[in-house]
């Protein structure tokens, strides 16, 4: 038998209380679950939803470790916490999801990208570099061709921590931190799937999405739901995505980003053990959201129906160039008037350059309705800073 999160005493820990955990906690918060959040953010989205509230450093072991004590379960909205913590708590009996030996392998782009090696997952040819100095010794010998990726294996979120180095000039962008080098592979579309687990070895999962990105900030900027991609490659995406979250042993949600090539080819770019941004639409296009499998999968309870209800597009809402200070939202009364349109707002109070302060979800009943309103959502609203 279970043990029962509902109107019980047991403890559902959070480490994390950005928007992810906000969301989240909406699900925790119907079904009368017990949640303790720590955040480093006295403001954090998260500390009006849950029962209890710690700030603290995500990264410090002593902070983490006595936050999870008197937890029943641990899980994450955000990969950069204290693992030796984590690994700690879960000798003394502690159920963490994601399992820490896992999340230690993701964390790390670089011991990631070796996983999908050893496991005969293709993903983009790869060299591991400590420091600028030993990547630009390697260009110089001719080790690594033009164009590539530089991704720091580590603290890397939303587009962060990644530079794209076209030609000799680019160099100069180049950061100065241990590194994975990827070959650049040339993109057909990027999609991502959400797979989601729970202890007894259920799994399932969603339709993947297609995504486009915003140039300049490198982060999401228009999904697609489901994915207009062939049924061969939708096919063969889940199948490795069902295939990594079991030899991951993940439970809960790992979402899994793709790189389509020309040729049909499918590489895995990389994955995150928790809610996702590739997901959001999946509140009001899905019969379960993202947030609501996350906490079946975690609580060890039956996973729920990934089944469509409307096609949609989901758009960030990022924070305007050249705009910091107390946030406005310009046009948000506009885009309520139309039928479809979901306006989600993360209870962040400060806007700067390219921050994620929200997105908008549309659905209709075509995936090109759907497109053509999100156009019209993006013209019509602005996130700036209050004069």
């Amino acid at each position: 038998m279970n043990q029962s999160f509902f109107s019980s005493g047991n403890k559902l820990g959070i480490l994390g209380g950005g928007q992810l955990g906000k969301m989240m906690l909406q699900i925790t918060r119907m079904w009368d679950i017990y949640t303790k959040v720590l955040d480093p953010d006295a403001e954090a989205p998260s500390r009006l939803a849950c029962n209890q509230f710690v700030q603290g450093n995500l990264q410090d072991y002593e902070t983490v470790y006595q936050f999870g004590k008197d937890c029943s379960v641990l899980t994450i909205e955000i990969e950069h916490v204290n693992v030796e913590a984590l690994l700690q708590l879960q000798k003394e009996g502690v159920i963490v999801h994601p399992n820490p030996q896992a999340l230690a392998i993701i964390k790390d782009k670089g011991l990631q990208k070796q996983f999908y090696q050893e496991h005969q997952f293709n993903t983009a040819p790869f060299q591991l570099y400590n420091n600028k100095q030993e990547i630009l010794d390697a260009v110089q010998q001719g080790l690594i061709q033009f164009p590539f990726v530089q991704k720091s294996r580590t603290d890397g979120y939303d587009g962060k921590g990644v530079q794209i180095i076209h030609a000799i000039a680019d160099l100069s962008m180049l950061m100065d931190t241990p590194s994975v080098i990827e070959k650049k592979i040339e993109i057909q579309t990027e999609i991502a799937i959400i797979a989601a687990r729970n202890s007894n070895g259920e799994i399932c999962c969603y339709d993947p999405v297609s995504m486009d990105f915003h140039e300049e900030a490198n982060m999401l900027e228009l999904l697609l739901y489901p994915a207009p991609i062939s049924k061969d490659i939708t096919s063969k995406a889940k199948e490795i995505a069902i295939q990594l979250i079991d030899k991951f042993s993940i439970c809960g949600l790992l979402a899994v980003e793709f790189l389509i090539d020309p040729s049909n080819q499918i590489y895995i770019n990389e994955v995150a053990p928790r809610a996702h941004n590739s997901g959001h639409q999946t509140i009001e296009s899905s019969i379960t959201s993202q947030f609501e499998q996350h906490v079946r999968g975690v609580l060890n309870l039956p996973l729920g129906s990934t089944k469509l209800i409307f096609p949609s597009a989901m758009l960030n809402l990022i924070g305007a160039a050249n705009h910091i200070g107390d946030v406005y939202y310009d046009g948000v009364e506009k885009l309520m008037q139309e039928e479809g349109v979901h306006v989600h707002l993360y209870g962040k109070r400060k806007t700067k350059p390219f921050r994620k302060m929200g997105h908008v979800t549309v659905t209709d009943h075509s995936l090109e309705e759907a497109k053509n309103k999100a156009k019209w959502v993006k013209q019509n609203i602005q996130v700036i800073s209050q004069k």
